[in-house]
């Protein structure tokens, strides 16, 4: 007990000790398990300015990721009770439903590739309007709460590509839309891979496609 109090207390100053850093001399984010630690230890309203100082390499990505011709993959790479981080994996045109994030917030950095995002409302009849479109480049961060609508992503890039997606608090399950029945359903949401780099235990899941 006395060393796991003694670990706990390392983790933290190692943690204030990354915050100062990137405080006080604008030092970026190297590796995932830095992202991880500060994350553990900042509010959600610093989520964005974290995202945006990260200088990780595409290695760091790639040691996590796994790829499917039929579906993009969501690969956790950590959960806890306070926020979920998923590497999601594109083949070349492929796309999400569109969907909500189960009253949680969402932040998505764009790790490889390019991509074009659609923000939807639904009108008074019950159809869905396009409100709002963007095409994100790697680097910039995007970001996503229910009370500002639905939306979908596409992987634009003739290639493969990579965007990282953290959730505040994890997504058990959200509303994705039926194209072909014009309604949304209650999705559970599962992992194509898990792959514990911090202090969280993580159970592994089964695979889901939204669309």
């Amino acid at each position: 007990m006395k060393n796991r109090g003694i670990s706990s207390k390392l983790i933290q100053k190692t943690s204030k000790n990354l915050l100062e850093s990137i405080k006080n001399t604008q030092k970026p984010l190297e590796t995932l398990s830095e992202l991880i630690q500060v994350l553990d230890e900042v509010e959600r309203t610093k989520y964005t300015t974290i995202l945006k100082s990260m200088k990780l390499p595409i290695a760091e990505f790639k040691k996590h990721a796994t790829w499917s011709e039929t579906c993009y993959t969501r690969n956790c790479i950590e959960e806890n009770e306070n926020f979920e981080l998923i590497l999601i994996c594109w083949e070349k045109e492929q796309v999400t439903a569109i969907h909500d994030h189960g009253g949680e917030e969402c932040w998505v950095y764009f790790v490889e590739g390019e991509f074009r995002e659609h923000v939807y409302t639904e009108n008074e009849k019950g159809k869905l309007d396009i409100i709002k479109t963007t095409e994100a480049k790697p680097g910039v961060v995007s970001y996503m709460i229910d009370f500002m609508g639905y939306h979908n992503l596409e992987n634009l890039s003739n290639k493969r590509s990579m965007s990282l997606h953290l959730y505040a608090k994890p997504i058990k399950n959200c509303n994705v839309y039926d194209s072909k029945n014009n309604e949304f359903t209650r999705k559970e949401l599962t992992y194509d891979s898990v792959q514990e780099i911090h202090q969280s235990p993580i159970k592994n899941k089964k695979k889901i496609c939204l669309n």
